[in-house]
Parts: structure tokens; sequence; C-alpha cells
């Protein structure tokens, strides 16, 4: 019997924080007395995907020290999180409790160590998965992740679920199959598997190499 794991992006795929995450950048850049245009959620959604490094780049251009600003904005932003959450995609929770009796469930994102934590607890999410993986544990690219969680689990067959581009490239990257979250943040340059809704999520397994 093959294993079979589905593994999932976070932003665009899984919930949208980006309002939360802005509000929570905004108060730790003023907590650290510097000066900067508010950070708006349209901020977050250009730099959203990325590696947290080229973000500080993009953000925060100006600032001398942008990387330890960026880990105190990620520290304050996974203490928001968890206190006040944030979009959550209709079905998430009720596709998973499917999925999970017949997958291994697992999160691959790009971002700080804390972040897919804050998710899982305010939603109560943690027991759907068997493991997570973040570009702030070891400084991979998520392809290289994507590669690293599927020999760690030692996965037969393996999809990665994601919204952008880059989800796409570092699934091609890993040598895994792809759907398309369509409801996310971006579109894909190829023809794949998409689906509309999060709970579209099972009966398009069944069209994907490897999973029927």
């Amino acid at each position: 019997m093959k294993h079979k794991g589905i593994i999932f992006d976070m932003d665009g795929t899984l919930w949208d924080s980006a309002e939360n995450v802005a509000a929570s950048w905004n108060l730790a850049i003023s907590e650290l007395g510097l000066k900067r245009e508010p950070i708006t959620k349209e901020d977050m959604y250009h730099v959203m995907g990325k590696t947290m490094d080229v973000i500080a780049d993009i953000l925060f251009p100006d600032f001398e020290n942008k990387y330890e600003v960026l880990d105190y904005c990620g520290k304050r932003e996974n203490e928001y999180l968890e206190e006040h959450g944030g979009m959550i995609y209709p079905g998430v929770k009720e596709t998973l409790e499917k999925l999970q009796k017949e997958y291994g469930l697992y999160i691959v994102s790009n971002c700080q160590i804390g972040y897919i934590e804050a998710f899982l607890h305010y939603y109560g999410l943690e027991r759907y998965f068997k493991d997570t993986l973040c570009y702030g544990e070891n400084k991979l690219q998520k392809g290289d992740n994507i590669a690293l969680m599927v020999k760690r689990n030692k996965l037969d067959a393996a999809v990665y679920v994601g919204d952008i581009q880059a989800d796409y490239e570092a699934s091609c990257h890993a040598g895994t199959a792809f759907i398309h979250a369509a409801y996310g943040f971006g579109k894909i340059n190829d023809i794949v598997p998409e689906m509309e809704r999060f709970s579209d999520l099972p009966d398009i397994l069944d069209k994907v190499d490897g999973f029927r």
C-alpha cells in the first residue's frame, strides 16, 4: 500500500492572515521607535510566499538593521496571530478531517518559526498534521523543503497544494504533483489541477497521478 501525503502551503491556501500580519508589524515597528509608512495588507499580499530575507529587502530597504527588525516583527506577528488568528478559508477544518483518514497531511511554508504553530493553535488543527517545516528552521528554499518533507516521512506519492507560481515551481523542483488553490493570491502559468474551494480537494485528488 502506498504511503500518500498532501503537503500544504499556508498563505492563500489554508488562510489569509495579511490584515493581522500587517497590524502586528506596524505595532512592532512602533515599539522599536522606527519611522515608516504604515504597512498595509496589500503590502503583505505583495510579499507573501517569498522567503523572510527577501521580504526584509522589499519592505525595509532603508533600515540598516532590516534583518533584526524583521526578526522582531516575526516574533510579534506570531504572538498577535496566536491571539487574533486570521481568515481561515471556508471548509478547511471539515476537509482536513475527511482527508486525514486516507492521507498523511503536512505543511511546508516560507515563514518564520512559530507562524505555522500560531495558525494550528488558534484553530485547534494540530491533530490533523503529521509534520511541518518552514524556511525559518533551516533557511532552505521551498522546493528543497518539500523534497525534505517527502524524504523524512517516507512518502511514496506526494502532492503540494499552493496558490502561486512559485509554489508550482517549488513542487516541480521537489518532484511532487501540484494542485492549484485558485481562490488564493496567484495564477499558474501551466495547466494543472485546480480547486475553486478548499472543499473541492478530495475530488480533485482523484485526478492527480499517484493518488487514484
